[in-house]
């Protein structure tokens, strides 16, 4: 019974979040999308130098760069402190992307290694609590959901902190490389920053309420399996 109350509590909280939180991943598709800033965009170096210009802005030149054309996001591994840059040639936001990756280079390493471990460790302790329900072999089975819901508000408070603080970051780091690059006019460089900032907007809230939804998931995976076995 408890677990059926939990369960509709959960999917509640899911609705308020979306109604709250929630972007069309279609809107922010189409803000992305301008031909005339993607045409200024083009004008600045290729993803890898921008990358190793920026890294220069943060001195931070020990970080490894790759860039994977079969890559559909870019990202930061701390573990082997590396910048894989997904093929983002033709949209003006690589510009902000590649920002965002190399601030996440020079956040606290021990905060990236901690979310790194632990995220792996939250995630198999979900797979192996859900497999011991299922065969029956789980108990104090609450114990174990309140471990896993409180381990979930962990995993999203890190993961939303490094996230948050990269996304506000990435847009001055961007400012002021377009500035220092003269390349662009000052007007130009204004257009392409407010469509940074309406993809922020919408890309934070887009960002947390992912976190959250994935953290709800596990726990109404883990509830229903409890509720049937």
């Amino acid at each position: 019974m408890e677990y059926g109350i939990l369960i509709v509590f959960f999917i509640g909280v899911t609705i308020l979040l979306r109604i709250l939180f929630g972007c069309s991943k279609k809107r922010i598709e189409e803000i992305a999308k301008d031909k005339e800033l993607d045409g200024i965009a083009k004008k600045y170096p290729n993803n890898i130098n921008i990358c190793k210009e920026y890294l220069q802005m943060l001195n931070n030149s020990s970080v490894k760069i790759e860039e994977d054309k079969n890559a559909t996001n870019s990202l930061y591994i701390a573990i082997s402190n590396k910048i894989i840059i997904a093929d983002v040639k033709e949209s003006f936001t690589r510009i902000q992307t590649i920002a965002h990756e190399c601030l996440h280079s020079i956040q606290n390493r021990k905060i990236l290694l901690f979310n790194f471990i632990y995220s792996n460790i939250y995630i198999l302790y979900f797979i192996i609590i859900s497999i011991l329900a299922i065969y029956k072999v789980l108990p104090y089975k609450m114990m174990f959901l309140a471990i896993l819901i409180m381990g979930g508000f962990i995993y999203y408070l890190v993961r939303s902190y490094l996230e948050n603080d990269a996304m506000i970051k990435a847009r001055f780091l961007a400012k002021e490389y377009m500035g220092n690059k003269k390349i662009s006019s000052q007007e130009e460089i204004d257009r392409m920053i407010d469509k940074f900032d309406k993809l922020n907007d919408m890309g934070i809230r887009a960002t947390n309420y992912a976190l959250c939804i994935s953290v709800i998931i596990e726990i109404l995976i883990f509830c229903i399996i409890c509720l049937i076995r």
